[in-house]
């Protein structure tokens, strides 16, 4: 895979709770390339914040190992940390202070070169705002902030953990647009979110997981096209348990999803219609479907109790799979 950023290997992390331990992380093997945008996508409680905490070494795994830029962390972590900027949880700043100032007084005290605040003012697009007082800023804005912070002190790896969580449509395309600067410039970006048609329009490489398991990797291009299968038809029908019985034993995949089929394994729609019409049921809908990430995940998942209902994937492309993840 070449060089990488983050090289994880067995990675293993539980919690204790009453009546057995809650697993986090699970034999977690992660691997994330130098430069550009990776998205660590699952959903709520799937163990992306456990993992990130892990890497900062802010808790300790219980087994496994882990890589940043070939440095063995925790016990290397202080040989690499000055390489590595995070927003893990919401930054602080003082609200009646402007951001210039707020900077100003964050580079003071790492020691940032002198002209740096507005060096990072510009690449966040904020420096016509930079005068103004923090608490007049929007989520979006406060957001940016926080990664322009993180780059006082040049980091080559960026981790952003749920960036755009409360953010309206415009706070979210602001992120995602400064993300991509970031990773265009060189800089390895780590982004984990849990709204994947968000992270599919960034991201250069993604990982995939599942009840702290890896459950696939590589570039958006490759998991969407390792998981591809065949052309997937969504069928409507009056009757769709029957429906999928038909299916199901003329040799083709079915699954049953909010009163529709989804179905692969046709080499043309045409015959599920012949089928179904041979057994005297009709469709009503027939559509076939375009793969993204948020199809390749549901079906990666299927059967692990993982899937969160989603009332608005219907509606549009930012569906959004399940609650922030802070465990």
């Amino acid at each position: 895979m070449g060089d990488l950023a983050i090289d994880t290997a067995a990675l293993r992390r539980t919690y204790p709770r009453r009546g057995g331990g809650r697993v986090g992380v699970e034999s977690l093997d992660l691997h994330v390339p130098v430069g550009g945008v990776h998205g660590f996508l699952g959903p709520n409680g799937s163990g992306k914040t456990t993992t990130i905490r892990m890497l900062l070494g802010l808790i300790r795994p219980e087994s496994g190992t882990m890589r940043v830029f070939g440095h063995e962390v925790p016990q290397r972590l202080p040989e690499v940390i000055g390489r590595v900027g995070a927003i893990v949880e919401s930054p602080k700043f003082f609200p009646t202070f402007s951001a210039r100032r707020n900077l100003d007084l964050l580079a003071g005290a790492i020691g940032a070169p002198r002209g740096k605040v507005e060096e990072v003012l510009a690449a966040t697009a904020l420096s016509d705002r930079a005068g103004d007082r923090y608490a007049t800023y929007s989520l979006g804005m406060k957001q940016r902030l926080a990664i322009a912070a993180t780059l006082l002190k040049s980091p080559d790896l960026l981790i952003f953990d749920e960036p755009t969580n409360g953010l309206d449509p415009g706070g979210i395309r602001e992120i995602r647009e400064t993300m991509r600067r970031l990773g265009d410039e060189g800089r390895t970006v780590l982004v984990s979110s849990h709204i994947l048609a968000e992270v599919e329009q960034v991201a250069d490489t993604v990982s995939i997981i599942g009840r702290g398991r890896l459950l696939a990797e590589g570039t958006v291009a490759e998991v969407i096209g390792a998981a591809d299968g065949g052309t997937t038809v969504k069928v409507g029908v009056a009757d769709p348990d029957t429906a999928a019985q038909v299916l199901t034993a003329a040799g083709l995949r079915v699954r049953l999803e909010a009163g529709r089929l989804r179905v692969r394994g046709a080499a043309d729609p045409a015959r599920i219609t012949e089928l179904l019409a041979h057994a005297g049921l009709y469709v009503n809908e027939l559509t076939p479907e375009r793969r993204d990430l948020e199809r390749v995940f549901l079906d990666l998942t299927a059967g692990q109790g993982l899937e969160q209902d989603t009332p608005g994937r219907h509606a549009g492309r930012d569906a959004v799979l399940a609650g922030g993840e802070r465990a």
